[in-house]
């Protein structure tokens, strides 16, 4: 597309260029189009070469190069351009904001950014929260969550669907009657059949027929899902929590491949539960299965929240399973129940937060001058308090290096509120907080946790590179069970020594460890019941998630792998994962299975256009488009169930992050007729 007069014409999503070198600018089509092409660039995701042989310029002195880790640390809106040897901003591509403050200007927009010097730059052109950037990145989270319809959107937007008083005489009927009128006063046809020109007891307003629409737009939804499936196979993930109302409620995500190879997840629905037992959970699913028609002996695997989950779940949810299993222990639980109340307490009001600052500040600067900090370029930069997340895996790391890290500064803020708020309330929060902050149990805590996810935080770092194989991935696993083995063998002197350092430093009582006079002594409580008991339930999740059957099974899921002219390609191994599938290969299909992957592995190889695929989803979209899963059906019948494996995408939590727009502390009694969308 060039010229620039607007695009009047249809557009084939699937043949929108991936280099951002040779994409069109989106405000230049027409605008009945913008917003599919929109939806499709984010749900490509960033232009990522991983294997790319990138090119040398000579910046001064020196030839420099793109260095591939940058994708690792900007992965989710660093693209790199081939034909402009150039890096582009997604988010900015979508949506930018002109007059925001952006940091780097416009170079990752326009001709892009290839200063390969000025590593900095891409830091500073995400910049602050309200950067161009940032304001652009929201945009394009509010558009991936929006729903297909107007229902979801007044939702998702906080809007009434009814309102408080629905007469003709209101000035706001409510958004279901000003949808209406719009309608009405935008199509003749709709005018000329509703409200007053509808018979009396056919107007089809009432809240009963309301949530009647609802459900049917709901059925229609589900109605064509279900019919994309057909007959293909399938697997599902289940998530259960509770609502606003303390209902339990069970969120199901149905994962399979088009009829274009593609692997989609579709939410189907949430379901109340009365309890999180198997049987509960397994009874209301044999419904939802019931209702939709779908049948057992289609479905190929389960993912539940805590069930066992694959390597992708281990790459973006190691540290969550690690905290969620911890907080088992009283300890912990009450360490994190802790912390975020000092984020709330602390950074509550910006003048606080301010106030945090300029004290850490003023410590830095003392450090510095005793000696006890180095300087240099790129130390000393400045820190914030971070909030953990429940569904971003490195979150809850960085919450603990930042409380360590401001601990002084941390309680010099909150000594003020103690001493200095108005409210008697805030002064007793900040109080409590205060003692629990400066004694030895929170601080053993805090650096035995700070130690686990230190761990599992370098190999979540290596697990999420997008050319990371499953053999490596699963040495990466070996190497983080004998790793915590390790410390709980061999690290219990380091770590009482980093603990007893840092009290000594703020001044906090260390307990005497061996005392004969105790029944019990310190040194039982914390080596036996705190340092190994915790380190104990890590290993036990990382052996449950990663045993010997699974392993087996990830592994023969490498041999598919088509990266470098299918390297990874093992015939015995595809074999042996055939027969780990008796259902769908018979003994006949395993002797036709053997012969048709000596045929294949040779016509893939020799093939340009299989050459430069990177995974299994592009070697399935591929074989479709060419025919060849026709020709290699049992092959892709075993990329089919490899696309199928249940891993752990952010789809069910996704689900919850939306149903607490919908339903909220001021709906919380909406029944769940209206969940059912």
């Amino acid at each position: 597309m060039s010229g620039n007069s607007k695009e009047k014409v249809s557009l084939n999503l699937h043949d929108l260029p991936r280099d951002p070198g040779l994409r069109t600018v989106i405000s230049k089509l027409d605008h009945n189009i913008q917003d599919e092409v929109w939806r499709a660039y984010l749900q490509m995701g960033p232009f990522q070469p991983q294997s790319h042989d990138f090119p040398t310029r000579l910046l001064g002195e020196k030839s420099r190069r793109f260095v591939r880790s940058w994708f690792d640390n900007y992965l989710d809106w660093l693209e790199y351009s081939i034909v402009k040897e150039a890096t582009f901003c997604l988010y900015c591509y979508v949506f930018r904001e002109e007059n925001g403050s952006q940091g780097a200007g416009p170079c990752f927009t326009g001709e892009g950014f290839r200063n390969w010097k000025k590593k900095e730059m891409l830091r500073q052109h995400v910049g602050g929260v309200n950067s161009a950037h940032n304001i652009a990145r929201r945009r394009c989270e509010s558009l991936m969550n929006q729903k297909a319809h107007g229902v979801l959107t007044l939702f998702n937007c906080c809007l009434a669907f009814r309102g408080n008083n629905e007469s003709q005489s209101s000035d706001n009927r409510g958004n279901f009657f000003e949808l209406l009128q719009f309608l009405a006063d935008h199509n003749e046809e709709i005018k000329g059949v509703i409200f007053n020109n509808a018979p009396a007891n056919l107007q089809m307003t009432s809240p009963d027929i309301q949530k009647q629409i609802v459900s049917v737009c709901s059925a229609e939804t589900s109605r064509a899902i279900i019919k994309e499936i057909g007959d293909s196979l399938f697997s599902i993930m289940i998530d259960e929590s509770r609502d606003i109302s303390t209902k339990e409620q069970m969120a199901i995500v149905l994962r399979y491949v088009d009829k274009r190879g593609h692997m989609v997840e579709r939410f189907i629905g949430i379901e109340h539960v009365i309890d999180t037992k198997a049987i509960s959970l397994k009874a209301s699913l044999d419904t939802v299965f019931a209702r939709h028609g779908l049948s057992m002996s289609s479905m190929r695997g389960q993912g539940y929240d805590g069930a066992t989950y694959y390597i992708h779940c281990f790459a973006h949810q190691l540290q969550l399973a690690l905290v969620s299993v911890a907080k088992k222990h009283q300890e912990v639980n009450d360490l994190f129940s802790l912390v975020a109340k000092v984020i709330n307490i602390v950074a509550a009001l910006s003048k606080r937060y301010e106030i945090l600052k300029e004290k850490h500040a003023i410590a830095v600067i003392e450090a510095l001058k005793t000696g006890e900090l180095k300087s240099g370029q790129g130390m000393n930069q400045e820190i914030t308090l971070k909030r953990s997340g429940y569904t971003r895996w490195s979150s809850h790391y960085g919450t603990l290096i930042s409380i360590i890290t401001m601990f002084s500064s941390i309680i010099d803020v909150l000594e003020i509120i103690a001493n200095d708020a108005s409210n008697s309330e805030q002064r007793f929060e900040a109080n409590s907080t205060l003692k629990f902050m400066q004694t030895f149990d929170f601080v053993f805590t805090l650096y035995l946790m700070k130690n686990i996810l230190g761990f599992a935080n370098e190999l979540s770092q290596a697990l999420q590179r997008k050319d990371q194989y499953i053999v490596n991935s699963m040495k990466l696993v070996s190497i983080c069970k004998l790793g915590l083995q390790r410390m709980r063998e061999h690290g219990w002197n380091s770590l009482l020594s980093q603990v007893s350092s840092f009290c000594e430093k703020h001044f906090i009582s260390v307990p005497v460890m061996e005392n004969i006079a105790q029944e019990i002594t310190n040194m039982h409580h914390y080596r036996i019941d705190l340092f190994c008991a915790i380190l104990d339930m890590q290993l036990q999740e990382l052996n449950s998630r990663f045993n010997e059957v699974n392993t087996e099974l990830l592994l023969c899921l490498d041999c598919l792998c088509p990266k470098d002219s299918f390297a990874a390609f093992n015939k015995e191994k595809l074999l042996r994962l055939a027969q780990l599938y008796p259902k769908d290969f018979s003994q006949v299909d395993l002797m036709a299975l053997d012969t048709q992957l000596d045929v294949y592995i040779m016509d893939m190889q020799s093939s340009v256009e299989f050459s430069e695929l990177n995974g299994i989803s592009d070697l399935a979209q591929k074989m479709v488009e060419t025919n060849k899963h026709k020709v290699f059906s049992l092959v892709y019948l075993l990329v089919t169930l490899a696309l199928l494996l249940p891993v752990a995408t952010a789809t069910v939590e996704r689900v919850f992050s939306t149903m607490n727009y919908v339903k909220n502390r001021l709906r919380s009694r909406m029944g769940d007729e209206w969940l059912i969308t």
